[in-house]
């Protein structure tokens, strides 16, 4: 199969978001009313799925899903946004994630509460059945972190007994600050490290949590951290660090879902062989004009597939 026409595989969380939409934040015992409240496809993984589709990277999604109705509205979500939904584990039996936004009208902050009672990550079994000649690009959202490197580990095997066009590009997001997920940094082609995360280990720039958590990455790979309004910061193997300024929409709207958005858009142009500059940037255009209207469709209007 020709490069370009094999998917892009994003591993990790779907939740299903309840997002209220409020003219300020509210304050503590009060009653307030919404200006709008709806449902949406949610969760990391899941979000970068939707953005690399309207982008015009056809992807496929890799994490779990439970039964009944808050379920039966995110596999119908997919499905409208034709993403390859034949590699969900189903558990009937389990509650779907929520989380709840709390949307700012006036400051387009969100505030997110989010609860999984029992929905278990796929594990390393359940991803040792993928057929990895479907995939150029393999995303992950980083959450088991133990079963996600023996999923990793297999990619890398599979990369070792294939021609150098049919090898797959290995990405990993280190957003939380959990320690088990630290493992995941030398294990990533392109490791995205969440502003959060820079911030935990005592950075207050982009610039200087790439320079201090490059040593974490393996030989040969990239690190990436946006950081809101300052842009991103890049640096590869070659030592050069590499700028993006952030793009800020007129009036902002809505930021839910704008580091998944910038995570799928560098995404989206590395694995079609642009250069970091030109990607990096790409993400931070396409983050801050998500960040201008709510949810993600119009994405394809702004930025229609070539």
């Amino acid at each position: 199969m020709e490069r370009q026409k094999k998917k892009i595989l994003c591993v990790g969380l779907v939740c299903l978001d309840v997002i209220s939409v409020v003219g300020e934040f509210p304050e503590e015992d009060t009653d307030t009313r919404c200006l709008s409240q709806r449902w949406q496809r949610g969760g990391n993984a899941s979000n970068s799925c939707t953005v690399l589709t309207l982008l015009g990277s056809p992807c496929a999604f890799m994490g779990s899903l439970s039964a009944g109705p808050a379920a039966n509205f995110i596999f119908e979500d997919f499905q409208k946004s034709n993403i390859d939904l034949s590699l969900v584990a189903e558990h009937a039996q389990c509650i779907t994630p929520v989380s709840l936004v709390i949307s700012s009208a006036s400051t387009g902050s969100r505030t997110i509460m989010h609860t999984n009672s029992n929905l278990p990550d796929v594990t390393a079994d359940d991803f040792s059945k993928v057929d990895l000649h479907q995939f150029r690009w393999i995303h992950w959202e980083g959450r088991n972190a133990d079963d996600q490197v023996k999923m990793i580990e297999r990619v890398k095997q599979f990369n070792t007994s294939s021609a150098p066009e049919d090898r797959i590009t290995i990405s990993v997001e280190i957003e939380k600050t959990r320690e088990p997920l630290y493992q995941l940094f030398p294990h990533g082609d392109v490791v995205f490290v969440s502003k959060d995360v820079a911030r935990h280990f005592g950075f207050q720039t982009a610039e200087a949590a790439l320079k201090g958590l490059y040593g974490r990455v393996r030989e040969g790979a990239t690190l990436i951290c946006a950081w809101a309004e300052k842009g991103a910061d890049a640096l590869g193997p070659d030592g050069v660090l590499v700028h993006s300024d952030a793009f800020p929409p007129d009036s902002l709207v809505d930021t839910l879902g704008a580091g998944d958005t910038f995570n799928a858009a560098v995404i989206h142009k590395l694995s079609d062989g642009v250069s970091l500059t030109e990607a990096l940037s790409f993400g931070c255009k396409v983050a801050g004009k998500k960040c201008g209207f709510h949810g993600y469709d119009r994405l394809a209007v702004e930025f229609p597939p070539e």
